[in-house]
C-alpha cells in the first residue's frame, strides 16, 4: 500500500471526514471552473467579434440585423431591454426624457448579463477561503489524537511520534491542494469578467448614440426580435 493511503486510512475518523469534505469541494470548485471556462471563453468571443461587427456597420438597422443573427450573445440581450424601452416609450414627447430611460434600460441590460456570467463565482472564493482553515482543522484534530496516544505509551522517541503527526499534516497539504487552483481560477475570472463588462459598457453607449439618431426618424419604434 502506498506510503500516503496507508497514512490516510490509519487517520482519525474526524480527520478522514475532513479529508473527504475537501476532496468532494475539489470535485465541486474544477466541476465549476470547467463549466465557467467555457460560458466566458464563448462570451469573450461573442463580444469581441459582434462588437466590431456592430461598430462596421454604417446603417444602424443592418447592424440590429447583425446583433439579431446571435442571440447568445450578451450583446442581443442589452439590445433587445434597450429597444424594448424605446418602443415602450415611443409616446413620450420629451427626447431627454426618453434617451434617459432607454439609457437605464442598456445599464440593466449590461448588469443583468454581468450577473448571469459570474453566477455562483462566490463559490470559488468560499472554497479558496476556507479550505485551508477545514485543512488546518483536521491537522490540529490528528496531531491531538497523536499526542493522547503519546501519553498512553512508556517508551516515547522520534519514531513513535512521527507518523501520527505527519498524517494530521496531510489535512493540510489537501486543504492547500485545494484552496490554490480555486484562487487562481477566480482571479482568472475575475479578469475575464472585467474584459467582457467593459464591452458590454462600449456596446451600450455605442448604442444608444446611434439609437439617438432613430428617436427623430422612427418615432414610432422600432422591429427587433422580442422587442414587444
Amino acid at each position: 500500500m502506498h506510503p500516503l493511503l496507508h497514512s490516510i486510512m490509519q487517520a482519525t475518523a474526524i480527520s478522514q471526514c475532513v479529508l473527504v469534505f475537501l476532496v468532494l469541494m475539489s470535485l465541486a470548485s474544477w466541476a465549476y471552473m470547467a463549466g465557467k471556462w467555457m460560458t466566458l471563453r464563448i462570451a469573450g468571443r461573442l463580444t469581441r467579434r459582434d462588437g466590431d461587427i456592430f461598430d462596421e456597420q454604417e446603417d444602424f438597422h443592418t447592424a440590429l440585423t447583425m446583433v439579431e443573427r446571435e442571440r447568445s450573445s450578451p450583446f442581443y440581450r442589452i439590445a433587445r431591454r434597450g429597444i424594448r424601452e424605446f418602443n415602450r416609450t415611443r409616446a413620450v414627447n420629451d427626447v431627454e426624457l426618453r434617451k434617459e430611460t432607454v439609457q437605464r434600460a442598456l445599464q440593466f441590460g449590461v448588469a443583468e448579463e454581468m450577473g448571469r456570467l459570474s453566477s455562483h463565482l462566490s463559490l470559488l472564493a468560499t472554497t479558496a477561503n476556507t479550505a485551508p482553515f477545514i485543512g488546518l482543522f483536521g491537522t490540529v484534530w490528528g496531531i491531538m489524537s497523536a499526542f493522547q496516544a503519546i501519553t498512553q505509551m512508556k517508551n516515547v522517541s522520534l519514531a513513535t511520534v512521527a507518523p501520527g503527526i505527519a498524517e494530521a499534516l496531510i489535512a493540510t497539504a489537501v486543504g492547500l491542494f485545494v484552496a490554490i487552483p480555486a484562487s487562481m481560477g477566480y482571479n482568472m475570472f475575475k479578469a475575464a469578467l472585467n474584459v467582457i463588462q467593459g464591452r458590454c459598457h462600449t456596446f451600450a453607449g455605442m448604442f444608444l448614440n446611434r439609437l439617438q439618431y432613430e428617436m427623430a426618424e422612427h418615432p414610432e419604434g422600432l422591429a427587433f426580435a422580442t422587442s414587444d
